[in-house]
């Protein structure tokens, strides 16, 4: 009897000792983790991000389909970036830029309406969301990765302020096939500076991003063209960070 008691004192002892184990490595993974993307997305606020995963899966997407790996891109300081451009993202990716902390609500509430209806939208993201899934994230959708890009969203509305958002927005931002950030779209677009872009080129550049693979803003649709024509007329009714 005294044998099978003291059996069971030693097996509690070894699970009290493996659930402190696992509790004391699930915080260390924990604290891991928060320390890691914290110094991550405060190191970025300095450091330009040289590649980003969408920049390395679309070049092999390319090199698949025998049109040979390509990227294109060539970062601007956001006092070179086009006053245009800048005023041209925030009129036509996301018009609260300026006063939201990450999520425009109103906007996710009209794509969850719009979503139910079988409507066709393009999520409702805002500049900051897509600074936080193209630069820390992979492009695949999963609840996972809305998860991590909800997170990353808080880092750099929290670490960095509106202007290195936009900055980083407009310099590795998809603008075509192997073509990411302003200076690449406008070179290959218009033979030109991205500081010394138009407001039509500018617009026509931020109306091609919902699918710039496929859309050209040198040869616009009649679709694309009116998207621009919108984002031209609204331009100036929006402030950009100073």
């Amino acid at each position: 009897m005294a044998i099978k008691r003291t059996n069971q004192v030693k097996k509690k002892k070894i699970q009290t000792s493996w659930k402190k184990k696992l509790k004391i490595w699930s915080l260390r993974i924990i604290g891991g983790f928060f320390a890691i993307t914290i110094f991550w997305v405060l190191a970025l606020k300095f450091i330009n991000p040289p590649i980003t995963w969408l920049m390395i899966q679309r070049g092999f997407e390319l090199q698949a389909a025998d049109k040979g790996f390509k990227l294109e891109k060539d970062w601007l300081n956001y006092e070179k970036l086009s006053d245009n451009l800048k005023h041209a993202a925030i009129a036509g990716e996301d018009a609260h830029f300026m006063t939201h902390w990450g999520f425009d609500t109103d906007a996710i509430q009209k794509a969850i309406e719009k979503n139910k209806d079988g409507k066709n939208l393009r999520g409702g993201s805002t500049i900051s969301q897509q600074v936080a899934k193209n630069v820390f994230l992979w492009p695949k959708r999963s609840w996972l990765r809305k998860g991590l890009e909800t997170y990353f969203t808080v880092l750099i509305e929290t670490f960095w302020s509106k202007k290195r958002i936009l900055e980083v927005y407009l310099n590795v931002i998809e603008m075509g096939q192997g073509v990411y950030g302003a200076e690449a779209a406008s070179q290959y677009y218009y033979k030109k500076s991205g500081s010394t872009l138009s407001k039509k080129q500018a617009a026509l550049i931020i109306a091609i991003l919902p699918n710039p693979r496929q859309w050209d803003a040198r040869n616009p649709s009649t679709y694309v063209n009116r998207r621009a024509n919108s984002i031209v007329r609204y331009m100036d009714h929006y402030q950009i960070p100073e």
